[in-house]
């Protein structure tokens, strides 16, 4: 497997980034109070499947062992952060968040998106932990350029959220995309030592992706399904995510968010 990409690798993804986002936008287009998830989810799966892709979610499993992912979306509510199962009949509230986070195939090609959307009016707080999440992503893509590390993308992250005291998630973070849902080099939101410095090259295609908790804390657990991550201080999350391809004629958003 590459680590790069192929100009033409890289059309087809910019052709698949153009189908999710439709979904995308379909799925967050229906959401209102009194839908249920589920629906949500079979609205993004049909835009996919109509265009000629195929979820990348549904089915998906690390190892062959693994319980294969129920849904086409993971639609996360609230304290949840990422991984809800698209296939619950949670009936959404006024007042609540919720986070759709969608990938697909297409034409052997994957790529990768996410929003955070208000259900009905939300509190200003609240608005501000959804703007501050997705001006950091777009903080982060400024700065994803051939010549500069994966480090100059994750100080811009960190730098962006960090004056506003929310709790940036450390243990899940951005990734490869394109020949796999996952792949080399992982993409922190915040800076590490941990992580290997990665020099940002011509062809490579990327996810970022910021979660960041509204009370302060970057400590997530599992809920009880096994598949929902949420804040472990329960205080709601904010999660956007665009794929993006780094060439030596630019940055492209290949996934545009829909809102």
């Amino acid at each position: 497997m590459a680590f790069t990409k192929t100009e033409d690798e890289i059309q087809k993804m910019r052709e698949g980034g153009a189908l999710l986002s439709s979904a995308l936008k379909a799925a967050v287009d229906a959401v209102r109070p009194g839908i249920k998830i589920n629906e949500l989810d079979k609205i993004g799966e049909e835009v996919i499947l109509a265009g000629g892709g195929k979820p990348s979610f549904k089915g998906y499993k690390t190892r062959p062992t693994d319980t294969p992912f129920p849904s086409t979306i993971c639609i996360s509510i609230n304290s949840e952060v990422v991984h809800g199962c698209g296939d619950r009949e949670v009936v959404l509230q006024e007042g609540d968040v919720v986070g759709l986070d969608i990938g697909c195939w297409y034409k052997g090609l994957c790529t990768d998106m996410a929003v955070t959307v208000p259900v009905g009016e939300i509190s200003d707080d609240v608005k501000k932990l959804l703007q501050v999440t997705k001006e950091s992503m777009y903080k982060g893509v400024e700065n994803a350029k051939v010549g500069n590390n994966v480090k100059d993308i994750s100080q811009a992250i960190e730098d962006h959220i960090t004056p506003h005291e929310y709790g940036i998630v450390r243990a899940l973070v951005g990734h490869g995309v394109g020949h796999e849902v996952h792949e080399a080099p992982h993409v922190p939101n915040f800076v590490s030592k941990m992580y290997n410095k990665i020099k940002l090259v011509d062809g490579m295609c990327i996810a970022i992706e910021p979660m960041v908790g509204l009370g302060g804390s970057h400590e997530i657990e599992t809920a009880d399904d096994g598949w929902a991550i949420l804040m472990k201080d329960g205080s709601i999350s904010g999660h956007f995510e665009v794929t993006i391809a780094i060439t030596n004629n630019g940055t492209e958003i290949l996934t545009p968010l829909p809102v």
